[in-house]
């Protein structure tokens, strides 16, 4: 199975800080928003259920998304529509996992746990959060062959090319992304630096592999630190689709078509050409000679 036809919603929301069940109650809301437009889809930020300053809250607010009760209205939620969310995920060592959690059909059907959590300038993600090992591509009913990601992931080049080769069309990255002011903008219309520079990556990505990607950011301020939102969805030929607003909250609807992946890859090639072979076998040298 590839991409499905299908209208996927972007959820740009400010979570409550520490507050799950106020949380949930809140993704409720934005999926029935969603519902309202005919999504069958619906995707929210990085910790999403949380908030992202925790520090410590991080081992109090950690759930098994597979039992933990207080998630139960999203699983039920997700008979209606597919929810992709960020949450803490607690771990069978006693650690816990900066997760993505994509509920479907009343189940979880998929957690991608952050492989690259950062530790470096404002981010202290690493003294918390253990560091995920597989990046995996899955179906989803609804929307077909996916991939998911963790902000800091799709900094990583070898993330998206591992899931555009397991088969997904369609690369969602949930992120908590802190904002940068570009030098020289108004104080009335402020334009974050990242956005210019996240842009840049998703433009690439998608076109490099064909693919559609997502990035839904978050919005609202947190201990000082300000999100800045503009999430948004670029197309296989590298085109931004769609725009969310900056700073605040909103909620962005976009139709995927699959088509467009087929077209892309038929008027250039080089997803279709490339050597996963030669990959593995230059790889399997270069950690060799290390």
């Amino acid at each position: 199975m590839y991409l499905k036809r299908s209208r996927i919603a972007l959820a740009q929301i400010s979570p409550f800080l520490g507050d799950v069940e106020r949380n949930v109650i809140k993704h409720l809301e934005w999926c029935d928003r969603a519902l309202e437009q005919k999504a069958d889809a619906i995707v929210f930020p990085e910790l999403s259920l949380t908030g992202y300053t925790l520090r410590d809250l991080n081992f109090e607010v950690a759930v098994d998304p597979l039992t933990a009760s207080v998630l139960e209205p999203l699983r039920k939620k997700s008979k209606e529509l597919t929810i992709i969310c960020g949450g803490v995920e607690r771990a069978n060592s006693g650690g816990v996992h900066n997760a993505a959690f994509t509920f479907e059909g009343g189940e979880l059907i998929h957690s991608h746990h952050k492989v690259y959590p950062p530790t470096y300038a404002i981010f202290e993600e690493e003294r918390y959060f253990l560091a995920g090992d597989r990046v995996r591509a899955f179906e989803s009913e609804r929307l077909g062959k996916i991939g998911v990601l963790i902000c800091e992931d799709l900094w990583h080049p070898s993330m998206p090319y591992l899931l555009t080769y397991q088969g997904a069309q369609l690369i969602i990255t949930i992120a908590a992304s802190p904002t940068k002011l570009a030098t020289g903008t108004g104080a009335n219309d402020p334009v974050p630096a990242n956005y210019s520079v996240n842009k840049d990556h998703h433009v690439a990505f998608a076109r490099l592999f064909s693919v559609f990607v997502a990035f839904v950011n978050r919005t609202g301020v947190e201990d000082g630190v300000n999100f800045w939102g503009g999430s948004e969805i670029v197309t296989p030929d590298g085109d931004v689709g769609a725009c969310a607003a900056f700073f605040d909250e909103d909620l962005l609807i976009y139709d995927l078509d699959p088509n467009v992946v087929r077209h892309a890859r038929e008027t250039s090639r080089h997803v279709l050409d490339e050597s996963l072979l030669l990959t593995k076998d230059e790889l399997s040298r270069i950690i060799l000679e290390k």
